[in-house]
């Protein structure tokens, strides 16, 4: 008898305003421990209410951006999120994948099929903004992204992102 529990592949689809709690639900798992030790917990929480509220995943909806949803056994277990910057460029906003489905392809998958779709779109390049300490800049340079400068974003409160800014030509 077999006692593995059985995985389904990874399935990703697009995500509607239907998703939101879902999205919501994997960014309250992954941001504290994405970013728990490169930003305050002030920080983080003001972060997490200004980019993750329900209001303003739907206002993200409503202005354009895409959504990707990655499901392992029909449970969410990771988002991405892209929209159109300007001429043939696009920009990935998000890719966040549950802590405990990191290094298992699903981010991998979910960076793929952003790639394809903004492909399909008319893009020639996907940009990115990745904290400078972050350690999924990583993940982006074996993916073949490449920094083309560095950024520091005014969010308000006294706040900043320090970001590099990535590029990949598709």
């Amino acid at each position: 008898m077999n006692t593995q529990p059985t995985t389904s592949p990874l399935i990703i689809r697009t995500a509607d305003a239907s998703d939101i709690p879902s999205i919501k639900q994997i960014a309250d798992e992954t941001w504290p421990v994405a970013y728990g030790v490169i930003l305050s917990k002030d920080q983080l929480t003001y972060m997490m209410e200004k980019m993750y509220s329900i209001n303003a995943l739907e206002d993200q909806i409503q202005k354009g951006h895409h959504y990707l949803l990655a499901l392992q056994n029909n449970r969410p277990v990771g988002f991405a999120s892209f929209s159109p910057l300007e001429n043939n460029i696009y920009k990935l906003q998000r890719l966040y994948v549950l802590p405990t489905q990191q290094k298992t392809g699903a981010g991998k998958a979910l960076l793929d099929e952003v790639e394809s779709f903004t492909k399909k779109l008319g893009a020639d390049a996907l940009w990115l903004n990745v904290n400078r300490h972050n350690p999924a800049k990583a993940f982006y340079e074996r993916n073949d992204y490449h920094i083309i400068r560095e950024e520091n974003i005014d969010i308000g409160n006294g706040y900043y992102m320090n970001d590099f800014v990535m590029e990949k030509k598709l």
